[in-house]
């Protein structure tokens, strides 16, 4: 099926054609051409449902395949909606090339506006055997003029079913309460007006947005709709955007268009000028497709797959080596060597693999530290000691020497974006190295901001590294970023500062790739105050994601559960903060709630007695058993994505072609038994094994209802947590 041209036009006219089919065995696109002769998406969906009745709509009903506005010529009408935009009637079909490279197809159709000379290539792929479409959008100024873009989008869809179908979901994402799902019916923000009445759609919208250096506070950059009726079909997108993005959602022709972009002139202050021969590109966006009673846990795995094939390739997506970090309810950014030796023996001893020292470890400033990092040297009065070589750095070495000798690989926390105001950097660096509006530099929270298109920014920072990793032998890096920028920066050549923003955010990725390129071993850890930055566009460079930096063990469950909606499990660092104040049950439960994700074990391990580090160690072994099966899962949730205050929560991750596993956390009710429906082991013969706790209050239970199709869990104590294994018998 890729890229089948069915052409009914007349013969030798590669400027309308009929019907142009692409696709693969999980995917299947159709197209046609309008009478303005605009290319439309008349249908998305699966090859073996192509040819149901409604499936597909007219062209004159379809949607061009992009909106854009282009200052000078309108937006085509007024009101929050992103679709009709002038220049979107105006880029007519000019051709098309479609082919494979490695395990994606491809396919680019090519439009042109002849009045102004832009033209657009829209850029489809799909990994082959996935129902996942990506695409961006690139604009080419063929023209005599200069063109000032302000917005375009990255995908338009149009003839989805009608709102009165349709739920919309999508996901609160705030410091400390991460990934907070909810469920909305679409009707309820875009009203029914009688279109057939007023001959005219709505101007209503569902418009969500992401701005400011911080893609993902407020909102995760994805969305999702389900439709209640039918199939039960379901659509699900992310923007990978490392700044800002939009997304809308509204009526059209009685059935709902959905219109994914990275940054706009009108939220984000993003526009840039495309002289003559001059190009740009938006930034990408996927959708995935899921169809059944579970439709969202079926678009939520194939989108997982993706992710998984757009990333850097990495060993450390195979391996998922435990991590031990000192800052969570333990150090809390006060490292000294005299803290950190016996922490090290007892991270080691509990069978952490890495051993990150976390902020504080540069600070010997008096006046504090916060307005005065940006040089990343060690602090003599938290490493004393040296090794006579004149650099200062020989009580840290001793250090990190400590963590190589107990089997571990050491990491730091850095902070590469900032400078602080009273730091030698600020004042090293030329002006040009940092955020800036109207020619006075920027400061927020007594910081600067770097600009990494600046070679002398990107030359400190990859100085730092490299003496880090390579001088240091540093294996990890949490690379942390804690202040907000918004709108963005005005460099010399920026038309506006969300252009600004953006070009430093992919600078950003750019730089982050070339350190990996250099330091093919070292494991770099993505955080924004934990996941203020949990966006596709650094989830494909960085491989791992602080999730949260929530410090209540239980207000961390709900964050848990639900960040494999945003990433793969394999990515997701979760804190797992035992304590010797603690009791067995609390300890047990904050340990059980990082298993399916990425354990990031913390807590004062070194004041534990023999009989809790026991149960660290137990709960290590176990997540070192199942690991190997994380790294290919498929994540599904058996109550539904959890709420922020749900007493029970249950995140489960199915292994194709091996074992389920199920974690279920407990954190209040009057119930304690649940029962947690497994759609997909239904009929089939299922052993349930308890893997965590290994020591359990009486009563605790898991077993497997067969005729129920369903796990039931007995959990007799709050908080408790259970993480059950179903296996074929």
């Amino acid at each position: 099926m890729t890229g089948s041209l069915v052409d009914d036009a007349t013969p030798g006219d590669n400027t309308r054609p009929a019907r142009l089919t692409w696709g693969h065995s999980a995917l299947h696109l159709e197209f046609s051409t309008a009478a303005d002769r605009t290319p439309r998406l008349l249908r998305l969906g699966r090859p073996d449902s192509h040819s149901r009745s409604g499936d597909t709509v007219a062209p004159e009903i379809a949607l061009p395949l992009l909106q854009l506005d282009v200052l000078g010529h309108g937006s085509g009408w007024s009101g929050p909606r992103f679709t009709g935009t002038a220049f979107g009637a105006r880029l007519a079909y000019r051709g098309h090339r479609s082919g494979r490279r490695g395990a994606w197809e491809w396919l680019t159709v090519e439009l042109h506006d002849p009045e102004t000379g832009l033209a657009a290539s829209v850029e489809l792929t799909s990994p082959a055997g996935l129902p996942v479409l990506r695409s961006r959008v690139r604009l080419r100024n063929e023209g005599t003029a200069p063109l000032v873009v302000q917005s375009v989008t990255s995908l338009l869809l149009g003839g989805l079913p009608s709102p009165d179908a349709l739920d919309v979901h999508r996901a609160r994402n705030d410091w400390l309460a991460e990934c907070r799902w909810y469920t909305e019916p679409l009707r309820g923000t875009v009203a029914d007006i009688n279109a057939d009445a007023h001959q005219h759609d709505s101007r209503a919208a569902l418009v969500l947005t992401g701005r400011g250096s911080w893609p993902t506070d407020g909102h995760l950059a994805m969305g999702a709709l389900t439709e209640r009726g039918g199939e039960r079909r379901a659509w699900l997108w992310q923007i990978e955007s490392p700044a800002g993005w939009r997304w809308d959602l509204g009526e059209r022709a009685h059935g709902t268009y959905l219109a994914l972009n990275g940054p706009t002139d009108a939220e984000h202050q993003w526009r840039v000028r495309l002289a003559p021969g001059e190009e740009s590109g938006t930034v990408p966006a996927a959708l995935a497709l899921g169809r059944g009673d579970c439709g969202l846990d079926d678009a939520m795995g194939a989108l997982t797959s993706y992710r998984r094939a757009t990333r850097r390739p990495h060993p450390d997506h195979t391996t998922l080596p435990v991590v031990f970090n000192d800052y969570m309810n333990t150090l809390m950014g006060d490292p000294t060597a005299e803290k950190l030796l016996p922490l090290i023996d007892a991270a080691a001893e509990a069978g952490a693999e890495y051993f990150c020292i976390d902020s504080g470890w540069y600070d010997d400033d008096s006046e504090g530290w916060w307005d005065s990092v940006g040089e990343w040297l060690p602090a003599p009065r938290r490493f004393p000691g040296g090794d006579g070589n004149g650099d200062g750095d020989g009580g840290i070495r001793a250090v990190l020497d400590r963590i190589r000798g107990r089997g571990m690989v050491p990491g730091l926390w850095l902070e590469p974006e900032v400078v602080g105001v009273r730091s030698p950097v600020a004042s090293a660096l030329p002006p040009d190295a940092f955020f800036q509006r109207d020619g006075v530099r920027l400061t927020e929270q007594g910081r600067h901001q770097l600009d990494l298109r600046h070679p002398a920014a990107r030359a400190h920072l990859d100085r730092t590294v490299d003496r880090i990793v390579g001088d240091w032998g540093v294996g990890y890096l949490k690379l942390d970023y804690n202040i907000v920028v918004a709108p963005g920066t005005c460099a010399p050549g920026d038309l506006a500062p969300g252009a600004g923003l953006l070009g430093h955010a992919e600078a950003y990725l750019t730089w982050l790739s070339d350190v990996l390129d250099r330091h093919p071993g070292l494991v770099i850890e993505n955080c924004a105050s934990g996941g203020m930055r949990m966006d596709g566009a650094t989830l494909a460079v960085a491989q791992l994601q602080s999730t949260s930096d929530q410090q209540d063990p239980l207000r961390l469950p709900p964050v848990a559960a639900a960040a494999p909606a945003a990433l793969p499990p394999e990515q997701g660092a979760v804190w797992a903060y035992p304590q010797p104040g603690y009791d067995d049950g609390l300890n047990t439960f904050t340990l059980g709630g990082a298993l399916l994700g990425r354990v990031h074990l913390s807590g004062h391990l070194d004041r534990m007695s023999e009989h809790q580090l026991g149960l660290v160690r137990d709960a290590v072994r176990t997540y070192k058993a199942i690991r190997g099966d994380l790294a290919r899962a498929l994540p599904f949730w058996p109550l539904g994505l959890p709420g922020w205050t749900d007493e029970w929560l249950a995140l489960g991750m199915r292994v194709p072609d091996g074992p389920s596993y199920v974690s279920v956390w407990r954190r209040g009710g009057g119930t304690e038994t649940l029962r947690l429906p497994v759609p997909h082991l239904a009929g089939e013969q299922i052993r349930a094994e308890i893997l965590h706790p290994s020591s359990r209050a009486a009563g605790t239970a898991a077993a497997w209802d067969g005729d129920g199709n369903a796990l039931r869990v007995t959990l007799p104590r709050t908080p408790a947590v259970l993480l059950v294994r179903l296996d074929h018998r």
